[in-house]
């Protein structure tokens, strides 16, 4: 098909075309980055915790005043809760995942080293947390009944207690030692005596975001039983479907063995990674709602300049079709001047989408714009430029012949 009657058409309306390949190239560049950026939440809201979500739930409680004697009573709450039929494993730990508040500590592996290798969270655990908590032990042991310490003996001033193993995450593991097995390695992190690696779980998540999506399952867990007001959380993995019978039960017992407490939350794994995710999740939402309108937008724009330019051109498209151009012609004329104005858009726009993402990078330390964006996004654009001429261009080709035989 030969373009030259385009572009002279286009030139003799060089504003309304204009209008349009700006708005094409902004669709462009504000789609390819929105694309990519609820890619990344669902790819965030999506990350494997490592965790029988679908079977634990948690109950968080504190002390009204001072208890001197926390550690017995924690003992009474976990054997209490473990006789809760549909329990199958009962914890007690100082954090828990979903949760902002995250205990963290700096990880060595040499002594006298000024710097750290990694930042990674601490889990205190009792023998049956790794259960409770439906942990993959993919390499090593559990922890030993003699590894053990008790949260108070550990915090007395006058006593020096070394933590004797640790058991750590395959990810935190191959970032400490990248070529080698860490099972049975030593670091530092606690103190100053080292700490050896007894086991690897496949995952294990944070509880927040810190440290950043590399250091999502830097966690570590030390064998130290921790009373409930360290934290003050109780783990419960239960039998399907009884996670709500359990948490009233679990609720009852806590109080029942001790009214002077208050209980501050009671919920399901699940339910704590829902409202984790609600912002991410609001986010992606606004981001599709954003997209969506800019398509409308520019369909509607192109429509709009389309039928304009039918109108202005009937008797222009009736002469062609009385010197014999064929309804076909018509209809790939208007599509192929709403391709080549679509393409320039397009081009500017990935320019605009590469720009946009160099500022997001240097302000909010955003990844780079996976170049695959780009094609994606100038197809979704070719479509429905095409999609959205084709109203216009139909009606065009429907104009007879005999509107060239009418006077102006």
């Amino acid at each position: 098909m030969d373009i030259r009657p385009i572009f002279s058409a286009l030139r003799r309306h060089k504003t309304a075309a204009a209008l349009i390949v700006i708005e094409i190239a902004l669709s462009c560049a504000i789609i390819c980055n929105a694309l990519f950026l609820i890619n990344g939440r669902i790819e965030r809201m999506d990350r494997v915790s490592g965790l029988a979500e679908n079977e634990v739930v948690r109950v968080q409680l504190t002390g009204i005043g001072q208890d001197d004697n926390a550690e017995a009573l924690t003992k009474t709450d976990l054997a209490s809760l473990r006789s809760i039929p549909g329990v199958k494993f009962a914890s007690a730990t100082n954090q828990v995942a979903f949760n902002n508040s995250s205990w963290n500590s700096g990880v060595r592996l040499q002594q006298d080293q000024t710097h750290q290798n990694l930042n990674a969270t601490v889990y205190m655990a009792d023998d049956q947390m790794i259960d409770t908590l439906g942990l993959n032990l993919v390499s090593g042991r559990k922890f030993n009944a003699d590894e053990f310490i008790e949260w108070e003996t550990l915090n007395k001033p006058d006593v020096k207690v070394n933590i004797p193993s640790v058991i750590i995450t395959r990810s935190m593991a191959k970032a400490l030692y990248p070529d080698q097995d860490a099972l049975g390695k030593t670091f530092y992190s606690w103190g100053n005596e080292p700490i050896k690696i007894v086991g690897i779980v496949d995952h294990l998540v944070r509880p927040s975001d810190q440290g950043g999506p590399t250091a999502y399952e830097y966690s570590m867990i030390f064998p130290i039983r921790v009373h409930y007001n360290v934290g003050g959380h109780y783990l419960l993995r239960t039998e399907p479907g009884r996670r709500a019978e359990v948490l009233k039960a679990a609720e009852d017992v806590l109080l029942k063995n001790s009214p002077n407490r208050i209980i501050l939350e009671k919920d399901t794994l699940e339910e704590m990674r829902q409202n984790f995710y609600r912002q991410d999740r609001s986010m992606a939402w606004l981001l599709v709602a954003v997209c969506v309108a800019l398509l409308i937008v520019t369909a509607l724009g192109i429509v709009g300049l389309a039928s304009f330019w039918v109108q202005q051109r009937s008797k222009q498209i009736g002469v062609r079709r009385a010197l014999g151009a064929t309804r076909r012609q018509i209809l790939r004329y208007f599509q192929t001047e709403n391709f080549l104005l679509a393409s320039l858009g397009i081009v500017i726009g990935m320019a605009l989408a590469y720009g946009i993402n160099q500022m997001l990078m240097g302000k909010y330390e955003l990844a780079r714009l996976p170049l695959y964006y780009l094609p994606v996004g100038a197809v979704l654009l070719w479509l429905l430029g095409q999609a959205s001429v084709l109203g216009p261009a139909l009606r065009a080709a429907s104009v007879p012949p005999a509107v060239a035989t009418r006077s102006a």
